[in-house]
C-alpha cells in the first residue's frame, strides 16, 4: 500500500480516484479495463515523479522522457504537480553544463506546464528567466542551422551567390557569438577560473592539487616549476597571462578543449618541449595564446558581415565546435612549425608569421571537411613555405618588368655555358656502366669517359666496379667525337629494339645510344637518372645541340635566379623604370676631350 499512499500524497483524493483504487485493492476486482487503465497511467506518473528527485546521468534522462510520454496521454492533469517539482525541473534548465537530453525533456515539460495550465505559467515564469533561456535558445538554432547548411553544403546543386551570402553571414555571427569571452579578462582572483590552470597542470604531468601537502614554499616552487613547463609568460600567477584582450578568456577555453578532447596531443606537445634546452622549447602557454588571437583575426570575429562577401569555409560546418578544433589542429602545426625552423625563444614571432601564412593558404583550398584542411597544412610544411615564396618572389611584378626581362636574357648564355663546362668536365671524369645481356646478367663492367682536349671518347670492359677514376691507358677502344652522328634515347636505341632486351619503362628511361659511322651504335644503359642527364647533355653539347634535359632546366632555373638576386641586390626597394632614361642632347663642342697624345 506504500505505493497507493504516495499516489495520494501527489494527487487530490477526488470521488473516483477513491473509487477506483478501493475497487482495485477490494476482493472482486470488479475495476474495468478503462479505470484500470486510468490508474495504471497515474501510478507510473507517481513513480516518475519520485524516481526524479534522487536520478541522474542516464537515468534522469530515461525518466524524463517516460514522464513526457505518460503526459501526453491527458489522464493527469498539469495543476496537480507541486512547486517543489517546478523547481527541480527548472533546476536542470538552469545548470550551465547539463546533458542535451536532459535539458531538452526538461525544456518540454515546462513548455507543457506553461500551455495547459495559466496557473502554472506564473509559477514557471519566477523559476525561469528569458535570460536563461537565451543561451538554450542560441544552442538550439546554432544546431539546426549547422545541420540545414551541411545538406545545403553537401548537396549536388552549385551554391548560388545569395545561398553564399547567406552562409558566409551565418559564419560570421555563429563566430561571434565568441566576442565576449574574447574580450573577457581573466580575473586571478577567481578561483573557479583559476581552477581550469590548476586542470591544465594536472592534465599534462598527472598530478593531483594537494593544498595541504607540504610547506606553501615548497609548493609554490612546484606550481612555478610545472606553469614554465607549460609555457606560461608568468610563471608564477599564469592567470596574468589571460588579462590582455583579445583573446582573453577564449584562449583558456581553447587550451582546456585541447587537453580534454585531445589530450595525448596535448601531453606529447607540453612534455615534448620541457625536455628540450630553455631557448629551444615552443612555450605552449604562449603559443595558445597568441594564436587564438590571430585566429580570430583570420576570422574577423567581431566584426560584422560584410554586405557583399561569399568568403565561406565549408569545414565549419560539420563540427559542433569547429572553433575549438580549428584550434586543436593549428596548435598542433605550430608545434611542428617550430621544430621544422629549429626556432628559438627570439624567433617566436618569425614562427607565428609562417603558421599564419600555413594557415591562409590552405584556408584558400576551401577544404570540405576539418581532415581535409588537415591533410592540406601537412603539405604545407616551412620548406614548402619558403620555396612559395622563392617562386613567388621571382614572379612579383618587378621580375616581368622589360629592364629585368632584358637582364635574364643576357644572363642565360652564360649560365648555359657553365652548365655545358660542368656536363663536359663530368665526362672527364667517367662513368661506369654495367652491360645488360639478352640473359639479363648484370655482372659485367665497362667504364667510358672523355679525353681532356674533348676529341675523343676512350671506352673498354672491366672485370669489377672500379673504385675512383679509370686512366685512359687501360681503356683500349676510342671513338673520335667527330664521328659522332646523333644521340638516341629511350625506345628508339637500337639494344632497346633487339629480343629478348629489358624493356622496362624504368630501363627504357635510363637508354641512350651513339650513331657513329654508317650504322655502328655505342650502347648505355645509365645508372641512374642523374649519369643520363649529364651523358645526354654532355653528348648534345659536343655535337653542338642544345641540352634539353630536366636536369639542364632545373640548373638554369636555380643558377639564373641566384645570379639575378646577387645583380640586383644594391637595387632592392628601387623602382626600376621601364623604359631607359632619354639620351642626353650632343654638347655644343668638343673642347673638354682630353687628348692622350
Amino acid at each position: 500500500m506504500s505505493l497507493i499512499q504516495q499516489l495520494f500524497n501527489v494527487f487530490p483524493a477526488s470521488a473516483s480516484s477513491i473509487w477506483a483504487l478501493q475497487l482495485f485493492t477490494g476482493p472482486n476486482h470488479l475495476l474495468e479495463r478503462s479505470f484500470l487503465w486510468y490508474v495504471c497511467v497515474c501510478v507510473c506518473v507517481c513513480v516518475c515523479v519520485c524516481v526524479l528527485s534522487c536520478s541522474f546521468g542516464d537515468l534522469l534522462s530515461f525518466t524524463l522522457t517516460a514522464f513526457v510520454e505518460l503526459m501526453d496521454h491527458g489522464i493527469v492533469s498539469w495543476d496537480t504537480f507541486s512547486v517543489a517539482f517546478i523547481k527541480k525541473i527548472a533546476s536542470y534548465v538552469n545548470k550551465s553544463a547539463m546533458d542535451t537530453a536532459v535539458l531538452q525533456r526538461s525544456l518540454a515539460i515546462l513548455e507543457s506546464m506553461v500551455l495547459n495550465s495559466q496557473d502554472l505559467y506564473h509559477k514557471v515564469a519566477q523559476e525561469i528567466t528569458i535570460g536563461q533561456l537565451i543561451p538554450h535558445l542560441q544552442g538550439i538554432l546554432v544546431v539546426n542551422a549547422s545541420q540545414t547548411t551541411w545538406n545545403v553544403i553537401r548537396s549536388p546543386t552549385p551554391i548560388n551567390d545569395e545561398m553564399a551570402h547567406q552562409l558566409y553571414v551565418l559564419q560570421v555571427l555563429t563566430f561571434n557569438l565568441l566576442e565576449d569571452r574574447m574580450m573577457t579578462k581573466m580575473d586571478p582572483q577567481d578561483q573557479a577560473q583559476r581552477d581550469i590552470i590548476f586542470e591544465l597542470r594536472r592534465i599534462a604531468f598527472d598530478v593531483e592539487c594537494e593544498p595541504n601537502s607540504g610547506s606553501i614554499e615548497k609548493r609554490k616552487s612546484m606550481y612555478t616549476r610545472d606553469y614554465k613547463k607549460l609555457g606560461f609568460i608568468n610563471h608564477v600567477n599564469p592567470a596574468v597571462d589571460f588579462t590582455q584582450i583579445p583573446p582573453g578568456m577564449l584562449a583558456l577555453d581553447n587550451m582546456l578543449y585541447f587537453a580534454r578532447h585531445h589530450q595525448d596531443a596535448y601531453i606529447r606537445i607540453v612534455l615534448e618541449n620541457s625536455s628540450r634546452e630553455d631557448k629551444h622549447e615552443c612555450p605552449f602557454g604562449r603559443s595558445s595564446i597568441e594564436l587564438t588571437k590571430m585566429l580570430c583575426e583570420i576570422l574577423k570575429v567581431g566584426e560584422l558581415p560584410s554586405e557583399n562577401c561569399h568568403d565561406f569555409h565549408p569545414m565549419f560546418f560539420t563540427h559542433d565546435r569547429s572553433f575549438e578544433e580549428f584550434f586543436c589542429i593549428c596548435i598542433q602545426l605550430l608545434n611542428k612549425t617550430w621544430k621544422e625552423m629549429r626556432a628559438t625563444s627570439e624567433d617566436f614571432n618569425k614562427v607565428m608569421q609562417v603558421v599564419r601564412e600555413q594557415i591562409m593558404r590552405a584556408l584558400t583550398l576551401k577544404p570540405n571537411s576539418l581532415d581535409q584542411f588537415k591533410s592540406r597544412l601537412q603539405n604545407l610544411s616551412y620548406t614548402e613555405i619558403l620555396k612559395i615564396r622563392q617562386s613567388e618572389r621571382m614572379n612579383q611584378e618587378d621580375f616581368q618588368s622589360r629592364p629585368i626581362l632584358e637582364l635574364r636574357e643576357k644572363i642565360q648564355p652564360e649560365i648555359m655555358e657553365l652548365i655545358k663546362q660542368q656536363r663536359l668536365n663530368r665526362l672527364c671524369e667517367g662513368t661506369c656502366f654495367r652491360k645488360i645481356s639478352s640473359r639479363r646478367r648484370q655482372d659485367k663492367f665497362w667504364y667510358c669517359r672523355l679525353s681532356p682536349n674533348h676529341k675523343v671518347l676512350h671506352y673498354g670492359d672491366l672485370e669489377e666496379s672500379p673504385q675512383g677514376e679509370v686512366p685512359h691507358d687501360s681503356l683500349q677502344d676510342k671513338l673520335p667525337v667527330a664521328d659522332i652522328k646523333a644521340v638516341i634515347t629511350g625506345k628508339d636505341c637500337p639494344h632497346m629494339k633487339e629480343k629478348g632486351a629489358l624493356k622496362q619503362n624504368k630501363v627504357l628511361e635510363l637508354a641512350f645510344s651513339v650513331l657513329y659511322e654508317s650504322d655502328e651504335y655505342l650502347n648505355f644503359i645509365a645508372p641512374d637518372k642523374h649519369e643520363y642527364c649529364v651523358w645526354t647533355d654532355g653528348l648534345n653539347a659536343l655535337l653542338g645541340k642544345e641540352m634539353t634535359s630536366d636536369y639542364t632546366k632545373s640548373d638554369m632555373d636555380t643558377l639564373l635566379s641566384m645570379e639575378m638576386k646577387l645583380r640586383l641586390l644594391d637595387l632592392e626597394n628601387i623602382q626600376i623604370p621601364e623604359a631607359p632614361p632619354p639620351i642626353p642632347k650632343e654638347p655644343s663642342n668638343y673642347d673638354f676631350v682630353y687628348d692622350c697624345n
